[in-house]
């Protein structure tokens, strides 16, 4: 069900054509770019985008700013037209779910979606993520020369758009990266990479929903755990095994580096009938799964809040029928370590399409959360991971 008047793929301007597309850049003279701001500028000498890596974040839409200008704002806040416009689409998408049969087919075996999509993308279908280090100043401190002995160890390598960046910049001898997906297509194109050295990079089949580390890598021993748009992949009855796979991988001390999906981003409220799993959890249309996540929810996950735990192989949905003809909750509550949160955020961008004129919002979340010193986090009872 689509809002009259919307774009069912973005959200138009609701500024007048002749407010907004009459407005052009007008040529500034040398001194007057001296005083307009890097963020705003498009002088390529005084444009922060054209630093590399480009700082996210700096750039905010004012009143009296021509919202056309440029491609991107940061930290803008959604208006009442996309609200109604996602609303709209959350009621179509709850009305229209994936059938109990697809339900099975695509939670069974996400493997085989996975291993689908890197047989069908490459490498060269990314980008790689040069922004880590900006957003995570501890890869600095690792990659640095003379840092000594480091760890870190990826979650859902991919193609290698995060290791390989991270080596590339890296000036520590000691480092060694582990770079793990359970889509053993991904884990080939990482090995078949120039740049793939096994003293330096490690790439392994491996499962963070499963409960033992990866061959070779020791419990307790990697400073640094990246789930860079991987959590969202899992199905939340898959979170507590995966909050305490990044657990027991860490030393005390170490942290985990994360960025996913919020609640509300356009890619959500873009889907239509017959992609949601359950609430906030969809599967694309190359058969791969992806969860929508609110700041509170996550919060609660890494801060020892209480999860599901999966029963048997046939509840793949966790849901059972009852006698009355409805649903039960299959999953038992269990308690996750508790992680310090040490910074947890929403990231709000506006894209903008000058040429039509549309508005698109996207919504991620970044955090970074601390494995605490000693054995605090475990929750009373819990016996040790």
């Amino acid at each position: 069900m689509d809002l009259p008047g919307l774009s069912p793929l973005s959200i138009s301007a609701h500024a007048s054509n002749e407010n907004t597309a009459a407005i052009k850049a007008e040529p500034c003279s040398s001194e007057d770019q001296a005083h307009i701001p890097a963020h705003l500028s498009h002088n390529p000498s005084n444009n922060l985008k054209r630093s590399d890596p480009f700082k996210f974040g700096s750039r905010y839409l004012e009143e009296g700013d021509n919202v056309y200008e440029f491609n991107a704002w940061d930290h803008v806040t959604p208006d009442d037209a996309y609200y109604a416009y996602a609303e709209a689409q959350y009621a179509s998408q709850r009305e229209n779910p994936v059938s109990d049969f697809d339900k099975h087919r695509f939670n069974s075996e996400p493997e085989k979606w996975w291993n689908k999509f890197y047989s069908n993308n490459t490498s060269n279908f990314f980008k790689n993520r040069k922004w880590l280090h900006q957003e995570f100043p501890i890869l600095s401190e690792l990659t640095r020369k003379g840092a000594g002995k480091a760890r870190i160890f990826e979650v859902g390598a991919g193609a290698g758009n995060t290791a390989f960046p991270i080596l590339a910049s890296n000036k520590n001898e000691d480092l060694i990266i582990y770079a793990c997906d359970f889509s053993g297509k991904a884990v080939e194109l990482i090995r078949g990479h120039e740049a793939y050295d096994e003293r330096r990079i490690r790439a392994e089949v491996w499962d963070i929903a499963a409960n033992e580390p990866p061959l070779g890598v020791e419990e307790g021993s990697i400073d640094v755990v990246l789930l860079i748009f991987i959590f969202s992949a899992l199905s939340p009855t898959q979170w507590d095994a995966a909050v305490k796979s990044a657990w027991r991988l860490l030393k005390p001390g170490g942290e985990v580096c994360f960025r996913d999906y919020g609640r509300g981003d356009l890619t959500q409220v873009r889907f239509k009938k017959g992609r949601l799993l359950e609430d906030s959890f969809y599967i694309r249309g190359d058969g791969t799964r992806v969860y929508f996540f609110k700041e509170e929810e996550l919060r609660s996950i890494w801060n020892g809040g209480c999860g599901m735990k999966e029963g048997g192989a046939d509840e793949i949905a966790s849901i059972g029928d009852t006698k009355e003809g409805g649903t039960r909750d299959l999953r038992l509550k269990v308690s996750r370590p508790a992680f310090d949160i040490i910074s947890l955020g929403v990231d709000r961008r506006m894209l903008v399409n000058r040429q039509k004129q549309l508005k698109m919002y996207r919504c991620w979340i970044q955090g970074r959360f601390k494995k605490p010193i000693t054995n605090a986090g475990l929750e009373q009872g819990s016996k040790p991971l």
